[in-house]
């Protein structure tokens, strides 16, 4: 018989998370990043679920601080590591983590939790809703041009080993997270995984590398990159994966993007992670021959609506109310009165008539404003009210810039 979900010892840990990697497909992770996440587990913001002396069940939470809306940071729980022994499906294990996991995180008060989903059909039914998308894409170099900005002639590109450049280069990742809803401010251990690199996973190709990008002495941008040499019939047929590529500006930003696709041998540039408004569509001569590809990333949950609406700005002046509906955590059942200006925001419970009708799952999708209440509502997912409430509401949940997630989690 199954316990209930308990909080993680750490002598446990290794049990725990093999059981994690029995559930994502039985294959041991490299040691390199086997350790990485042993330093980065919370204990005591991890569960188990036991039967006997077998753990079948894993679930955990990282104390992270993620950019909303107006550039603020704010707390939110960055649900990780979620399995279940295949032995111990259909059993109401997942279930069970999910409640004690949202009651912990409303009792620790963060407003936010936040996850990425290796099947996002999951985590709907706990109230998360998918706020971020993100494109990949493989640009052929032999076919595609690139037009750069005035001054990406002025922008100076020197390689550097990865480890070294370690500070500098988060140094320009922190400037810019307050730019973008979604990103994450890296808390210390977390640039690490940028470095992760073990040989088993580089499928042929060279070690990590790593270019920065200067202007008057300071630098303004990085890339992350590794090079996967091959040839055709027809000669030279390799790959640039890239990894990360941060820049403070448009100059800077297609220097590195025209030095990846200049790398000697190699004809396609790979992509795999962008924001959905990056910069690179706009610079190629050919989008197709690109094969841009989007697909979900960040889901979010607000787990207490009025402080999470409390906490992000919003792009016009609004006052409407909200009537929620939120099964899972009934605490936010009800009619919340939403008021917004260019001095902050208020969110509080109301018996007002409300204006919209929605689900706290499409709450949680609009959070980050790259997912439109219009959209939902055309989907049959919000319910307007009261006419022209939808049309300023979803005006105001807008984010001028995609929200995107940089890496997982």
């Amino acid at each position: 018989m199954t316990s209930g979900a308990e909080v993680l010892r750490a002598e446990d840990w290794d049990q725990w998370y093999s059981v994690l990697e029995l559930a994502f497909g039985g294959v041991p992770e490299a040691p390199e990043e086997r350790e990485l996440y042993q330093r980065l587990t919370e204990p005591e913001r991890s569960l188990a679920v036991w039967d006997g002396s077998e753990v079948v069940g894993t679930a955990g939470a990282f104390s992270f601080r993620v950019t909303v809306p107006g550039g603020r940071p704010v707390a939110a729980a960055g649900v990780t590591m979620v399995g279940v022994a295949p032995t111990h499906r259909r059993q109401g294990i997942l279930t069970s983590m999910m409640r004690r996991q949202l009651d912990d995180v409303r009792a620790r008060g963060e407003a936010l939790a936040v996850l990425t989903a290796s099947e996002p059909g999951i985590y709907g039914r706990f109230g998360y809703g998918i706020a971020t998308m993100k494109v990949s894409a493989e640009i052929d170099t032999a076919q595609v041009r690139l037009t750069v900005p005035e001054g990406t002639d002025e922008v100076r590109l020197r390689r550097v080993d990865p480890r070294e450049a370690l500070k500098v280069c988060e140094e320009v990742y922190a400037r810019q997270v307050a730019g973008r809803p979604g990103m994450l401010v890296r808390a210390p251990g977390w640039e690490e995984l940028g470095l992760l690199d073990p040989p088993g996973g580089r499928e042929g190709g060279s070690p990590l590398q790593c270019v920065l990008a200067e202007r008057d002495g300071e630098v303004v941008g990085y890339i992350r990159y590794q090079t996967r040499p091959t040839w055709g019939l027809g000669g030279p047929d390799g790959t640039v994966v890239v990894r990360d590529l941060e820049a403070s500006g448009p100059a800077e930003y297609a220097a590195l993007l025209r030095y990846l696709c200049g790398i000697d041998l190699m004809r396609t540039v790979r992509l795999g992670n962008r924001p959905v408004d990056d910069a690179w569509q706009h610079l190629v001569s050919d989008l197709r021959r690109c094969v841009p590809r989007v697909r979900d990333e960040l889901q979010v949950r607000l787990v207490e609506v009025g402080a999470a609406l409390q906490q992000r700005s919003y792009r016009a002046p609004l006052d409407v109310v909200l009537e929620v509906s939120d099964a899972f955590c009934p605490w936010n059942e009800g009619r919340w009165r939403l008021s917004a200006d260019g001095e902050g925001a208020a969110c509080e419970r109301t018996e007002a008539e409300p204006d919209l009708a929605l689900s706290v799952r499409e709450l949680g999708a609009a959070y980050l404003g790259g997912v439109s209440l219009s959209g939902l509502a055309a989907a049959g997912r919000v319910r307007e009210l009261r006419p022209g409430a939808l049309a300023q509401t979803s005006t105001a949940f807008g984010s001028d810039v995609a929200p995107w997630l940089p890496h997982g989690f």
